[in-house]
Protein backbone atom coordinates (compact mmCIF):
# COMPACT_ATOMS: atom_id res chain seq x y z
CA UNK A 1 0.00 0.00 0.00
CA UNK A 2 1.28 3.46 -0.89
CA UNK A 3 2.43 5.43 2.13
CA UNK A 4 0.16 8.34 3.16
CA UNK A 5 0.94 11.48 5.16
CA UNK A 6 -0.21 11.58 8.80
CA UNK A 7 -3.95 12.13 9.18
CA UNK A 8 -3.24 14.95 11.64
CA UNK A 9 -1.27 16.80 8.96
CA UNK A 10 -4.14 16.43 6.47
CA UNK A 11 -6.68 17.59 9.08
CA UNK A 12 -4.51 20.63 9.89
CA UNK A 13 -4.12 21.50 6.20
CA UNK A 14 -7.89 21.41 5.57
CA UNK A 15 -8.65 23.45 8.69
CA UNK A 16 -6.17 26.20 7.74
CA UNK A 17 -7.22 26.22 4.08
CA UNK A 18 -10.89 26.60 5.00
CA UNK A 19 -10.39 29.26 7.68
CA UNK A 20 -7.50 31.18 6.11
CA UNK A 21 -5.94 31.49 9.56
CA UNK A 22 -3.46 29.36 11.49
CA UNK A 23 -4.75 30.81 14.76
CA UNK A 24 -8.41 30.01 13.98
CA UNK A 25 -7.54 26.50 12.78
CA UNK A 26 -5.42 25.87 15.87
CA UNK A 27 -8.35 26.86 18.10
CA UNK A 28 -10.69 24.57 16.14
CA UNK A 29 -8.32 21.60 16.51
CA UNK A 30 -7.31 22.39 20.13
CA UNK A 31 -3.65 22.82 19.16
CA UNK A 32 -1.13 25.57 19.69
CA UNK A 33 -0.32 27.59 16.52
CA UNK A 34 3.30 26.31 16.48
CA UNK A 35 2.10 22.70 16.74
CA UNK A 36 -0.37 23.20 13.92
CA UNK A 37 2.31 24.90 11.77
CA UNK A 38 4.57 21.89 12.26
CA UNK A 39 1.81 19.61 10.97
CA UNK A 40 1.43 21.79 7.88
CA UNK A 41 5.17 21.67 7.30
CA UNK A 42 5.07 17.87 7.59
CA UNK A 43 2.50 17.70 4.78
CA UNK A 44 4.42 20.17 2.63
CA UNK A 45 7.59 18.11 3.01
CA UNK A 46 5.61 14.98 2.13
CA UNK A 47 4.22 16.42 -1.13
CA UNK A 48 7.47 18.26 -1.87
CA UNK A 49 6.06 21.76 -2.38
CA UNK A 50 4.54 24.68 -0.46
CA UNK A 51 0.75 24.67 -0.23
CA UNK A 52 0.08 28.17 1.13
CA UNK A 53 0.83 31.81 0.42
CA UNK A 54 1.69 33.17 3.84
CA UNK A 55 0.69 36.80 4.33
CA UNK A 56 0.78 39.10 7.33
CA UNK A 57 -2.85 38.55 8.36
CA UNK A 58 -3.79 35.35 6.54
CA UNK A 59 -2.60 31.97 5.28
CA UNK A 60 -4.17 31.34 1.87
CA UNK A 61 -3.87 28.16 -0.24
CA UNK A 62 -1.80 28.64 -3.38
CA UNK A 63 -2.66 26.92 -6.65
CA UNK A 64 -1.30 23.56 -5.50
CA UNK A 65 -3.05 23.97 -2.17
CA UNK A 66 -6.40 24.71 -3.83
CA UNK A 67 -6.12 21.61 -6.01
CA UNK A 68 -5.19 19.42 -3.06
CA UNK A 69 -8.01 20.88 -0.94
CA UNK A 70 -10.61 20.18 -3.63
CA UNK A 71 -9.56 16.53 -3.73
CA UNK A 72 -8.99 15.65 -0.08
CA UNK A 73 -11.46 17.85 1.84
CA UNK A 74 -14.53 15.88 0.64
CA UNK A 75 -12.77 12.61 1.53
CA UNK A 76 -11.94 13.93 5.00
CA UNK A 77 -15.58 14.99 5.45
CA UNK A 78 -16.75 11.52 4.41
CA UNK A 79 -14.34 9.94 6.88
CA UNK A 80 -15.65 12.20 9.65
CA UNK A 81 -19.24 11.34 8.75
CA UNK A 82 -18.47 7.61 8.72
CA UNK A 83 -16.94 7.79 12.20
CA UNK A 84 -19.87 9.88 13.47
CA UNK A 85 -22.35 7.39 12.02
CA UNK A 86 -20.49 4.50 13.67
CA UNK A 87 -20.34 6.18 17.09
CA UNK A 88 -23.90 7.54 17.10
CA UNK A 89 -25.62 4.72 15.23
CA UNK A 90 -27.16 7.25 12.83
CA UNK A 91 -26.16 7.65 9.21
CA UNK A 92 -24.97 11.18 8.46
CA UNK A 93 -25.75 12.68 5.06
CA UNK A 94 -23.97 15.88 4.09
CA UNK A 95 -24.38 18.54 1.39
CA UNK A 96 -21.66 21.08 0.72
CA UNK A 97 -23.75 24.10 -0.26
CA UNK A 98 -22.61 27.37 -1.77
CA UNK A 99 -24.96 30.24 -0.95
CA UNK A 100 -24.89 34.04 -0.71
CA UNK A 101 -24.93 35.25 2.91
CA UNK A 102 -28.02 37.46 2.47
CA UNK A 103 -30.13 34.63 1.01
CA UNK A 104 -28.89 32.33 3.76
CA UNK A 105 -29.76 34.72 6.59
CA UNK A 106 -33.07 36.03 5.18
CA UNK A 107 -34.63 32.99 3.53
CA UNK A 108 -32.73 29.76 4.20
CA UNK A 109 -31.74 29.78 7.87
CA UNK A 110 -35.22 30.71 9.19
CA UNK A 111 -36.50 27.43 7.66
CA UNK A 112 -33.60 25.08 8.41
CA UNK A 113 -35.26 23.93 11.61
CA UNK A 114 -37.99 22.43 9.42
CA UNK A 115 -35.36 20.61 7.35
CA UNK A 116 -33.67 19.25 10.47
CA UNK A 117 -36.96 17.97 11.87
CA UNK A 118 -37.84 16.35 8.54
CA UNK A 119 -34.37 14.92 7.86
CA UNK A 120 -32.32 14.85 11.08
CA UNK A 121 -29.62 12.84 9.31
CA UNK A 122 -29.01 15.61 6.73
CA UNK A 123 -26.36 18.23 7.46
CA UNK A 124 -25.26 21.26 5.46
CA UNK A 125 -21.73 22.60 5.12
CA UNK A 126 -22.28 26.27 4.24
CA UNK A 127 -19.83 28.00 1.90
CA UNK A 128 -20.31 31.73 1.22
CA UNK A 129 -17.24 32.25 -0.98
CA UNK A 130 -17.75 33.67 -4.45
CA UNK A 131 -18.28 31.95 -7.81
CA UNK A 132 -20.14 28.90 -6.46
CA UNK A 133 -21.24 27.58 -9.86
CA UNK A 134 -17.63 27.36 -11.01
CA UNK A 135 -16.84 25.18 -7.98
CA UNK A 136 -19.60 22.63 -8.39
CA UNK A 137 -18.06 19.18 -8.23
CA UNK A 138 -14.82 20.70 -6.89
CA UNK A 139 -15.61 21.49 -3.28
CA UNK A 140 -19.37 22.07 -3.63
CA UNK A 141 -22.19 19.60 -4.18
CA UNK A 142 -24.81 22.26 -4.93
CA UNK A 143 -25.34 26.00 -4.87
CA UNK A 144 -28.04 28.61 -4.49
CA UNK A 145 -26.86 31.16 -7.01
CA UNK A 146 -28.02 34.61 -8.10
CA UNK A 147 -27.82 34.81 -11.88
CA UNK A 148 -29.47 35.95 -15.11
CA UNK A 149 -29.09 32.55 -16.71
CA UNK A 150 -27.52 29.20 -15.96
CA UNK A 151 -25.05 27.09 -17.93
CA UNK A 152 -27.28 24.57 -19.79
CA UNK A 153 -24.93 21.72 -18.84
CA UNK A 154 -25.99 22.18 -15.19
CA UNK A 155 -29.23 21.17 -13.54
CA UNK A 156 -31.10 24.30 -12.37
CA UNK A 157 -34.42 25.19 -10.77
CA UNK A 158 -35.53 28.79 -10.44
CA UNK A 159 -36.42 29.70 -6.86
CA UNK A 160 -38.04 33.10 -7.42
CA UNK A 161 -38.83 36.03 -9.67
CA UNK A 162 -38.26 39.47 -8.30
CA UNK A 163 -38.48 43.18 -8.85
CA UNK A 164 -35.73 45.77 -8.52
CA UNK A 165 -36.32 48.24 -5.70
CA UNK A 166 -34.45 51.46 -5.01
CA UNK A 167 -33.80 51.27 -1.27
CA UNK A 168 -32.67 54.24 0.77
CA UNK A 169 -32.52 55.52 4.33
CA UNK A 170 -35.71 56.97 5.79
CA UNK A 171 -34.01 60.34 6.17
CA UNK A 172 -34.10 60.71 2.38
CA UNK A 173 -37.89 61.11 2.44
CA UNK A 174 -38.33 62.62 5.90
CA UNK A 175 -35.73 65.38 5.56
CA UNK A 176 -36.08 69.00 4.49
CA UNK A 177 -35.25 68.17 0.86
CA UNK A 178 -37.01 64.81 0.32
CA UNK A 179 -36.06 62.53 -2.55
CA UNK A 180 -39.26 62.10 -4.56
CA UNK A 181 -38.19 62.16 -8.24
CA UNK A 182 -35.82 59.78 -10.07
CA UNK A 183 -33.90 62.75 -11.49
CA UNK A 184 -32.62 63.41 -7.97
CA UNK A 185 -30.47 60.29 -8.23
CA UNK A 186 -27.85 62.55 -9.82
CA UNK A 187 -27.15 63.77 -6.28
CA UNK A 188 -26.86 60.29 -4.77
CA UNK A 189 -24.45 57.35 -4.79
CA UNK A 190 -25.79 54.13 -6.32
CA UNK A 191 -24.95 50.94 -4.38
CA UNK A 192 -24.63 47.92 -6.68
CA UNK A 193 -23.95 44.25 -5.88
CA UNK A 194 -21.16 42.73 -7.98
CA UNK A 195 -23.37 39.72 -8.72
CA UNK A 196 -26.18 42.01 -9.95
CA UNK A 197 -24.40 44.62 -12.10
CA UNK A 198 -27.38 45.21 -14.43
CA UNK A 199 -29.95 46.14 -11.78
CA UNK A 200 -29.29 49.87 -12.05
CA UNK A 201 -29.38 49.88 -15.87
CA UNK A 202 -32.63 47.89 -15.90
CA UNK A 203 -34.28 50.20 -13.38
CA UNK A 204 -33.02 53.35 -15.09
CA UNK A 205 -34.36 52.17 -18.45
CA UNK A 206 -37.77 51.36 -16.98
CA UNK A 207 -37.87 54.81 -15.36
CA UNK A 208 -37.11 56.39 -18.78
CA UNK A 209 -33.98 58.14 -17.50
CA UNK A 210 -31.34 56.24 -19.50
CA UNK A 211 -29.01 59.24 -19.64
CA UNK A 212 -29.06 59.98 -15.93
CA UNK A 213 -25.87 59.20 -14.03
CA UNK A 214 -25.66 58.92 -10.24
CA UNK A 215 -23.14 60.95 -8.27
CA UNK A 216 -21.03 57.77 -7.99
CA UNK A 217 -21.37 53.97 -8.14
CA UNK A 218 -20.10 51.92 -5.19
CA UNK A 219 -19.85 48.15 -5.60
CA UNK A 220 -20.39 45.57 -2.86
CA UNK A 221 -20.05 41.82 -2.56
CA UNK A 222 -22.36 41.69 0.47
CA UNK A 223 -26.07 42.37 0.29
CA UNK A 224 -26.29 42.79 4.06
CA UNK A 225 -23.66 45.53 3.95
CA UNK A 226 -25.48 47.23 1.07
CA UNK A 227 -28.64 47.43 3.18
CA UNK A 228 -26.68 48.79 6.12
CA UNK A 229 -24.95 51.35 3.92
CA UNK A 230 -28.34 52.52 2.62
CA UNK A 231 -29.71 52.72 6.16
CA UNK A 232 -26.70 54.82 7.18
CA UNK A 233 -27.32 57.28 4.34
CA UNK A 234 -24.26 56.29 2.27
CA UNK A 235 -26.26 55.83 -0.94
CA UNK A 236 -29.29 54.09 -2.42
CA UNK A 237 -29.21 50.35 -3.03
CA UNK A 238 -30.54 48.74 -6.21
CA UNK A 239 -31.67 45.38 -4.85
CA UNK A 240 -34.54 42.92 -4.96
CA UNK A 241 -37.94 43.52 -3.43
CA UNK A 242 -37.45 40.38 -1.32
CA UNK A 243 -34.21 41.78 0.12
CA UNK A 244 -36.11 44.86 1.26
CA UNK A 245 -39.16 43.02 2.56
CA UNK A 246 -37.18 40.35 4.40
CA UNK A 247 -34.89 42.92 6.06
CA UNK A 248 -37.77 44.23 8.24
CA UNK A 249 -35.64 47.32 8.88
CA UNK A 250 -37.62 50.44 9.81
CA UNK A 251 -34.65 52.61 8.84
CA UNK A 252 -35.16 51.70 5.16
CA UNK A 253 -37.72 52.90 2.62
CA UNK A 254 -38.49 52.08 -1.00
CA UNK A 255 -38.03 55.13 -3.21
CA UNK A 256 -40.14 56.22 -6.20
CA UNK A 257 -42.52 53.23 -6.36
CA UNK A 258 -41.48 52.27 -9.90
CA UNK A 259 -41.97 48.53 -10.54
CA UNK A 260 -39.16 46.96 -12.56
CA UNK A 261 -38.80 43.23 -13.24
CA UNK A 262 -35.35 42.07 -12.20
CA UNK A 263 -33.11 40.37 -14.77
CA UNK A 264 -31.80 38.17 -11.94
CA UNK A 265 -33.25 35.23 -10.02
CA UNK A 266 -32.09 32.87 -7.33
CA UNK A 267 -31.53 29.34 -8.63
CA UNK A 268 -30.78 25.97 -7.12
CA UNK A 269 -27.90 24.59 -9.20
CA UNK A 270 -25.90 21.38 -9.24
CA UNK A 271 -24.27 19.00 -11.68
CA UNK A 272 -26.81 16.48 -13.02
CA UNK A 273 -24.97 13.54 -11.47
CA UNK A 274 -25.07 15.21 -8.04
CA UNK A 275 -28.86 15.18 -8.08
CA UNK A 276 -28.70 11.39 -8.17
CA UNK A 277 -27.03 11.30 -4.75
CA UNK A 278 -29.30 10.93 -1.72
CA UNK A 279 -28.12 14.02 0.25
CA UNK A 280 -28.49 16.44 -2.66
CA UNK A 281 -31.81 14.92 -3.72
CA UNK A 282 -33.24 15.24 -0.20
CA UNK A 283 -32.13 18.86 0.11
CA UNK A 284 -33.29 19.74 -3.40
CA UNK A 285 -36.77 18.30 -2.87
CA UNK A 286 -37.18 20.06 0.48
CA UNK A 287 -35.88 23.37 -0.89
CA UNK A 288 -38.15 23.40 -3.94
CA UNK A 289 -41.15 22.43 -1.85
CA UNK A 290 -40.40 25.04 0.82
CA UNK A 291 -38.77 28.00 -0.95
CA UNK A 292 -39.18 27.30 -4.64
CA UNK A 293 -41.01 29.43 -7.17
CA UNK A 294 -44.74 28.92 -6.83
Amino acid sequence: MRRLPPLGAIEAFVAVARSGSVKAAATELALSPPALSRRIQTLERFVGRPLFDRRHQATIPNGDGERLLAQIAPVLDQLSDAVEAMTTGTEVLRVRLGVLPLFASQRLFPRLGELRREHPELHLDIDTAGHPMARLGEGLDAAIALAREIDPTLYARRLDRNRVFVIGGRALVDGTDPITDPSQLSKLTALIHRDMPDTFAAWRHAAAIDDLEPLAVDQFDSGALMLEAAAQGLGVAFMHESHYQDAHDPRLVQLFGIEVESPYSYWFVCRPRALRTQPVKLFHDWLIRTLGEQ
